[in-house]
């Protein structure tokens, strides 16, 4: 409980002091100042801003350089004339293949050499059907008189037995067969010594290569009426004796190499027979022959 009387106690008394009042000052008026402006601080700046003036600048905008022309852009005019001239020699190749193709007989028969040229001859072409007769047939064309002594055409130069030790001391599997190259020879006006040299050297006597099944002296490529094998590699005539064989061979030359195109001897022979596109040494096989054919008119039985 709180001491004492509120009630009792004196209230503190305020002492009251005297208030100046204050003294009013005057204010002294200054004079006017010449060229000076008074007015208001908002109204000069708006009139500056009004009276300002400002420099009008022109941006231009730079001009895009124009882009360089490409080289086939440039070229472009001339390149498609040049590519629909090309389109229509392809198409029109491929119209004239198509229409030769159509229009060979189907009993012609066209395989490529290795070198890349058709010999129509021995593939079966247009001419096989002129000289696969089982006669000579008459030259038509004039033949040389003086053909030199490497001639296919004449009597024969070697006996079927010497054509038969020949054979037979190569291990030739035509060995006994020389009385038919010999009689053949004789049918057909030819040098039974050139066919023998051809047969060496295309197969070996019918050792080597493709002979070995075609019963072929010449290994002849494909042609009508006997079978062809081995057409991947080209197509080979395949007989089935080497009698056949052996007169297929005569009848190309004397029908065809000497009565149509007038070939007598081995130097005109040869390069069509065997030639270089077929990759064939022309020169090679022209002395190969010639030695061959010199060694067994001598009477020795290996050249």
């Amino acid at each position: 409980m709180a001491s004492g009387n509120y009630i009792k106690r004196k209230r503190p008394v305020t002492q009251m002091t005297d208030i100046q009042p204050v003294i009013r000052r005057t204010t002294r008026l200054l004079e006017a100042v010449p060229g000076m402006d008074f007015r208001d601080t908002d109204e000069l700046h708006l009139e500056a801003i009004q009276t300002r003036t400002t420099t009008a600048f022109t941006v231009s905008r730079p001009a895009a350089s124009k882009p360089a022309i490409s080289p086939l852009a440039r070229h472009l005019p001339w390149l498609r004339v040049f590519l629909i001239c090309l389109i229509m020699v392809i198409v029109g190749t491929g119209v004239l293949i198509g229409v030769g193709i159509s229009q060979r007989s189907n009993g012609s028969l066209l395989l490529p050499y290795s070198g890349g040229k058709v010999y129509d001859i021995q593939v079966g072409g247009e001419l096989a059907n002129t000289w696969q007769t089982k006669q000579p047939i008459k030259p038509k064309v004039e033949l040389p008189k003086q053909t030199g002594p490497y001639s296919v055409l004449g009597k024969p130069t070697i006996t079927a037995d010497f054509i038969n030790k020949v054979l037979q001391d190569y291990g030739s599997p035509a060995a006994g067969k020389g009385k038919a190259l010999y009689d053949l020879g004789v049918q057909y006006g030819i040098d039974p010594v050139y066919a023998l040299a051809f047969f060496l050297h295309e197969s070996g006597f019918g050792t080597q290569g493709e002979a070995r099944v075609t019963h072929s002296l010449g290994n002849l490529r494909c042609i009508p009426n006997y079978d062809c094998i081995d057409q991947d590699r080209g197509g080979y005539a395949s007989f089935p004796s080497w009698e056949e064989g052996f007169k297929a061979w005569y009848a190309l030359i004397r029908n065809l190499y000497v009565a149509q195109w007038g070939k007598t001897t081995i130097d005109q022979i040869i390069p069509t027979y065997a030639p270089r596109a077929d990759n064939n040494d022309e020169k090679a096989y022209i002395n190969a022959v010639k030695h061959s054919v010199d060694t067994w008119r001598a009477g020795t039985l290996r050249p």
